[in-house]
Parts: C-alpha cells; structure tokens; sequence
C-alpha cells in the first residue's frame, strides 16, 4: 500500500526544490500531498508546522472563508521569510495585509487602473513597446538574453508609465525590488532596500502632489489631498504596484518562452494561431497554470476552528495555500504535466483566488496575450543557444524566473 507523508508520520520542509529535470513542475511533495493528504502539514523556516492546502476546490473554499485572515502581524502566521516576520509589526496597513472591510477599502482606492476596460486601452501601447524591442534585438548581436532584451523591458516600460515613475530609474527599483522579494535577504538587507526605495517613491510622490498628471501615482495624489486616501497608503501602494507589476510578468514571458521551446509542437501551435486573440488568451491561461511562477505559496491564519477532510484546523494555526498544488490538481486539470494550450485552464489559481486575488492580473494577462502572440511570429526560428540543462533558473523569491535565456534565430 502507498505510504504517504502524513501516515509515514514526516513532515516535509517548504519550500520544496523542484526536480532539475523537471524545473517547470511543482516539486513530487506537494503533487504527492495533492493526491494523498489534503490536509497535510510542513515545516517552515522558524521551525512551525502550518497546515498545507494543495487541493483546487479546498483553496477555492477557503481563500473566500473569513474565518482565515491575512494579518501578518498575528502571533502564529505562517511568514515567508526571517525578513518578512522581522518586518510584520512595522508595515502599514495593505491589501495584501487586511482582512475585509478595511482590505475593501484600501483595494477601491486603486482598483479603477487595472480594471478590464482600462488596461485593453493599453494593449496598442504594450504593442508599441514590444515591437520596438523586438526590432532592436533583431538587428543587435546573437545570441541575446531574452530576458534583458525583452522580458524585464516590456512590463517595466508598460508599469512606470501607469505608476508615472521614470523608466530611466529602472535599475534602482529593479535592484531594491529583487532584494525585497529575495528569500535569501537578511532582514537587514531587506529593510535597507525598503529605506531606499521607500525614499524615493516619497519624493517622487511630493512632485505628484504639487504637479499631478495622468498616471496612477497622481490619482492617488488627488485621493490623498481629498482625504480618501493617507498619504502613508499611497506609498506603500505606490512601492507595491511598482514591484509587482514588472517582477511576475517579466518572469512569465521568459519562463513561458523557455517551455514552448521545450515543447515545440505547442510553440508551432501557437505561432500558426497568433491572429486569433482568443486562441492566445487561451494559451496564456494554460502558461499560467503550467508555470505557477508563485512558488511559495499564499499565506493566512485561522481566527477560529475549520474542519477540512476530517482535521480541524484550530484557530491561531497557520495555513499555506500552495497554488501549483491546485493547478496541478488531477481533479481539475487532467493530466496535468501535459502542456496542452487548447486546455480550458482560465479556472487556474496562478493569481490567487478570493479578494486577495491579484490586483494586477488583467494587466498581466494582456502583456502576455500580447507577447506571446507577436514574439514567436515575428521571430520564427527563436531557438536556445545554449543546452536547456545550462539556462539559469532563480528560485530564491517569492516567484521563481529566469536569471538568463540564451537565444538565437
């Protein structure tokens, strides 16, 4: 009979390495406690034990249960990091550290940018962007690394144009960013990092205050001056956007390259259905759930008792909702080691799921809708130039990427 990890008795350390031959795959673990113990427990860095939710339709109940809240500054949550933990008690409120209503709250404050219809309006800009650095690597010299050349530019351009931060500052915020989501950061390097980008988006946002334009900083500048908004908010809102929202898109368009070429009769697939917007949007969610680029999972605690598949989780317990665990779920997603981009897979937790849900996902969506649907028909013959065994993965933040992709054509 199989043995598992919970009748074995071993409670496994997470995060969990990826097999190298499998790099793309969530670690055996947590596909095993996906199949097998739906409510398991890991060891985290401090050495507690917060239970381990894998299954798709126990994340779809629970990350929408107020019983679970996301107050980082509770005795017993389940932090990321040694740097996270140290730096729970001094964050201000935010959305990804408030519980309804004042989580609402904060999140209409800056929802209006990234709703649908706002970021469609700027997919001819991205399109703009994107062939721009598509003609430059063209006529640069090969091999090139994809993701200098294109994956970090493209989201990078597209967020400090609707943040209203200079693009010309990118490497500073690409620096102290990377530090912040590092889970290899001491705290001290963390908060360092959060000194030094704290101040500059502070004076940036004085600037938006007296001068406001048409960017996001700027609403906010209007909401702060009306009293809507404090002007502490605007900036950790500001610094949030900011990171977010050129760190995952920038890791989904590299990694999302790397596994079509890996798997070249989806990327023939792709390339011949390039014209049909729906066909691609389609290919993006199945990229989505495949990657799962969160590697470490979404993190609550209990306020009171909840009983999932016979275990009662009690209240003050930690929870980690490990999100590749449910896109890899046989239940919802039949073979799911398969690359299939025909899949119906848009039910994928990639974002997250519930009001926590990712703020940024829309925009995210069309940045990949429209690389994905240009970069491997305007460049055919894109091909590695190295062995796939030698591309450079980066596991150590809060989403896993790419440090390099060698390409050809």
């Amino acid at each position: 009979m199989f043995e598992t990890l919970a009748s074995a008795g071993r409670i496994p350390e997470y995060p969990m390495r990826r097999e190298p031959q499998c790099p793309f795959f969530p670690a055996a673990t947590v596909r095993e406690m996906t199949r097998e113990d739906p409510a398991g427990k890991v060891r985290i860095w401090d050495g507690s034990t917060p239970w381990f939710v894998t299954r798709h339709a126990d994340q779809r109940a629970l990350l929408n249960d107020p019983r679970l809240s996301i107050d980082e500054k509770r005795p017993g949550y389940p932090h990321m990091t040694r740097s996270r933990a140290a730096g729970a008690p001094h964050h201000p409120a935010m959305i990804t550290n408030t519980d309804p209503p004042e989580h609402t709250r904060l999140r209409r404050g800056v929802n209006a940018p990234f709703m649908v219809k706002r970021v469609e309006a700027l997919r001819p800009r991205i399109q703009q962007v994107l062939d721009g650095l598509i003609d430059d690597m063209l006529a640069g010299p090969q091999p090139a690394d994809l993701v200098q050349a294109i994956g970090l530019p493209v989201p990078t351009v597209v967020i400090t144009e609707l943040l209203g931060a200079p693009y010309a500052d990118r490497e500073m915020f690409q620096r102290t960013s990377h530090v912040l989501i590092s889970h290899d950061s001491t705290p001290e390097q963390s908060a360092a990092a959060g000194r030094e980008l704290g101040g500059y988006l502070a004076a940036l946002f004085a600037e938006k205050m007296a001068a406001p334009g048409d960017d996001v900083m700027s609403e906010m500048a209007r909401k702060v001056r009306a009293g809507e908004m404090a002007h502490e908010e605007a900036l950790t809102m500001s610094s949030a956007i900011l990171i977010a929202g050129h760190e995952t898109s920038a890791s989904m368009i590299s990694l999302g390259t790397l596994a079509l070429l890996r798997h070249p009769d989806q990327l023939d697939l792709l390339r011949s259905s390039s014209g049909d917007p729906k066909f691609v949007a389609g290919a993006v969610e199945e990229l989505l759930r495949y990657l799962t680029i969160v590697h470490t999972g979404v993190r609550r605690i209990a306020n009171e008792d909840i009983t999932l598949h016979d275990t009662t989780i009690k209240a003050g317990d930690g929870v980690i909702f490990e999100l590749a665990g449910a896109n890899y779920d046989e239940r919802e997603f039949p073979e799911p080691e398969k690359l299939d981009l025909t899949r119906p897979a848009r039910q994928h937790h990639a974002f997250g799921y519930g009001a926590h849900q990712c703020l940024g996902q829309s925009l995210a969506r069309v940045e990949l809708q429209v690389v994905y649907g240009t970069l491997y028909r305007r460049i055919p013959t894109l091909a590695l130039a190295v062995p796939f065994e030698e591309v450079p993965f980066a596991m150590e933040g809060v989403a896993y990427g790419l440090k390099s992709l060698p390409v050809t054509w």
